[in-house]
C-alpha cells in the first residue's frame, strides 16, 4: 500500500475551484459596477442608460428562466441575447403612449449594439477589477451595423417645423425656443434640455454646456445669435413662475425629459405633413452640415460640437445633395474639356 507520508492522509479531496465572483449575485456585480461608475464622475444620463440596459439584459434572463449569476453568463448566452433584441424582443411593449404600429418586433443593429454596450462595460469593468475570472463578452462582436446616409433636413423644412409650435401657450412657445437653440448650438438635446439659468450669458451671448451632461466630460461655452438670447431671456421670465433654475420645465415646473420632448417634435413633424424622420440629434446633424456648406471651418466646428479630434467631425457632417452636385458642376473636369458654359447642342428631332 502506498505510505502517504505527505500530510494527504484523512484530508478533503478539491478538485473543483471557486471563481472569482462565479456564484456570486448579477444584481450585486450590477451594483459594484453602478457605484464604480458615479464615483468616476460619470453623467446622471450615462447612469440612466447603465440602468436602462441592466434592467432589459435582466428582463430577458428571467423571460428565458435563466439564472442571474456570473457562471450563467457565457459568450453563447451574450449572442443569444443579441437575436432576441433584434429579432424577438417588442419595441415599446409595455408602453402606454405608443401606438401598435410602433410597437414593432426586433431593434436594429445599431439599437442593439447601443444596448447591449453598458452590459459589455459592466463585465469588462469586472474583470479588469479581478471581481470575476473571466470575461464572458471578451469574444462577442458587434452587429455589423449597414452604412445608412444620414438624410438631413432641408431649410424649408426646418422653417417649416419651427413654425409649427404655438407660441401663445407656455409649452408651444418652449418647444419653440428648444428648436431655435438646437439649430443655434448644434448641442445635444440632454445638453439643452440640461440648462440652466445661470448658464445662460445674455450679454455676452454664450451658453454654457457643463461637464456633467456632454458625452466628452469637457464642458465648453457655445456662442448664439442675439435672436436666440433674446428668445431665452424670454422664456426664462416666463420660467420665474416656476420654483426652479431649469431653463427649459413642463408646465408644472418639472424637469422636461428629452423622451417627453421627442413625442412633442414627432406631433409636430406629423402636424407640417414632413415625411422626412426627424429626431432631435437630426438638428444637430443638419447644422452642422449647414455650418460647413455656408464656408465655416471645420476646427471651428469641432469646438463648437464639443470634439477634441478633428476626426469626429465627419461622423456629424454629410454634405448635402444640394451641394455636391454645386460642387460637382463648378469642379467637373468635364469643364477642362468643353468648357463650364459651353452649352449642349441643339439637336435636330
Amino acid at each position: 500500500m502506498e505510505n502517504r507520508s505527505d500530510g494527504r492522509t484523512g484530508k478533503r479531496y478539491k478538485n473543483g475551484r471557486k471563481a472569482a465572483g462565479a456564484r456570486k449575485d448579477l444584481a450585486d456585480m450590477f451594483e459594484l459596477f453602478r457605484s464604480a461608475k458615479i464615483a468616476e464622475g460619470r453623467s446622471a444620463r450615462t447612469i440612466e442608460q447603465y440602468d436602462e440596459a441592466w434592467r432589459r439584459f435582466t428582463e430577458y434572463l428571467t423571460e428565458e428562466g435563466i439564472e442571474h449569476s456570473v457562471t450563467a453568463i457565457t459568450p453563447t448566452l451574450m449572442r443569444s441575447y443579441i437575436a432576441w433584441l433584434m429579432h424577438s424582443r417588442r419595441r415599446f411593449a409595455d408602453h402606454p403612449h405608443k401606438s401598435d404600429a410602433e410597437k414593432t418586433v426586433g431593434v436594429s443593429a445599431v439599437t442593439a449594439n447601443t444596448i447591449v454596450k453598458p452590459i459589455k462595460t459592466m463585465f469588462r469593468f469586472l474583470h479588469s477589477e479581478e471581481i470575476i475570472d473571466n470575461n464572458p463578452c471578451a469574444l462577442v462582436r458587434k452587429v455589423k451595423e449597414a452604412k445608412k446616409e444620414i438624410k438631413i433636413m432641408s431649410v424649408d423644412e426646418m422653417r417649416l417645423l419651427i413654425s409649427m409650435p404655438d407660441k401663445r401657450t407656455y409649452a408651444g412657445f418652449r418647444d419653440f425656443v428648444i428648436m431655435n437653440v438646437l439649430i443655434d448650438t448644434m448641442a445635444r438635446i440632454n445638453e439643452v434640455l440640461s440648462l440652466r439659468k445661470e448658464d445662460i450669458d445674455i450679454a455676452k451671448g454664450f451658453v454654457n454646456i457643463s461637464e456633467t451632461t456632454t458625452k466628452s466630460r469637457r464642458g465648453r461655452a457655445t456662442p448664439i445669435q442675439r435672436r436666440t438670447a433674446q428668445l431665452l431671456k424670454e422664456l426664462m421670465k416666463e420660467c420665474d413662475d416656476f420654483d426652479t433654475d431649469l431653463v427649459f420645465v413642463t408646465n408644472y415646473g418639472g424637469p422636461l425629459r428629452d423622451d417627453r420632448f421627442r413625442d412633442r417634435l414627432k406631433g409636430y413633424v406629423r402636424a407640417a405633413g414632413i415625411e422626412t424622420r426627424i429626431h432631435p440629434h437630426l438638428f444637430r446633424h443638419t447644422g452642422a452640415t449647414l455650418f460647413l456648406e455656408n464656408g465655416g471651418n471645420e476646427r471651428f466646428l469641432a469646438e463648437l460640437l464639443g470634439h477634441a479630434d478633428l476626426r469626429m467631425v465627419a461622423k456629424y457632417t454629410h454634405l448635402s445633395s444640394a451641394a455636391v452636385k454645386d460642387k460637382h458642376t463648378e469642379f467637373s473636369p468635364l469643364n477642362n474639356v468643353i468648357g463650364p458654359l459651353q452649352k449642349e447642342r441643339k439637336r435636330k428631332r
